[in-house]
């Protein structure tokens, strides 16, 4: 076998062993891609189960407190209104408050996790075209070289 198509084959063998290996971190790029952007996903279902206990617990300690300004008062004697009412009242709108931060906050903490899935997909895809356009290139890479190979004869 001459030299010359020893050459020629190892560069063709070459283009396909970098095609293989770039089109093969391509299927990973994707695959991280997607795994980063469901863990982003769960994260953002996790953040909604920890926003509803909270604002869950803040409501259930705020009934406490209605409850024992109710008691309190009845105890005093005093009947439900003025002072008393108000202060029953400002619990009520102070709890309400309360519930629309943390309800707004862990909005926020969600609309992030979710636009990191989108961002995590939208990398992997990214990486994963990369890697296809330079599998692309190894193929004409090792064409190119096994012609050359030729050429030189």
């Amino acid at each position: 076998m001459e030299a010359t198509t020893i050459a020629a084959g190892a560069s063709v063998l070459g283009g396909l062993m970098g095609y293989k290996g770039n089109m093969s971190a391509a299927r990973s790029a994707q695959a991280v891609g997607e795994y980063n952007a469901q863990v982003a996903e769960n994260e953002a279902i996790l953040l909604a189960r920890q926003t509803r206990d909270h604002e869950r617990n803040l409501r259930i300690n705020s009934e406490r407190i209605k409850a024992k300004q109710r008691i309190m008062t009845a105890a005093a004697g005093v009947q439900m209104s003025g002072s008393p009412l108000q202060a029953l009242a400002d619990t009520y709108f102070s709890t309400e408050e309360d519930a629309a931060r943390i309800r707004a906050a862990g909005d926020v903490a969600q609309m992030q996790k979710i636009s990191e899935a989108a961002l995590q997909r939208t990398q992997g895809a990214a990486r994963a075209t990369a890697s296809r356009y330079a599998a692309y290139g190894s193929l004409l890479t090792g064409a190119t070289q096994a012609a050359q190979s030729y050429d030189l004869e």
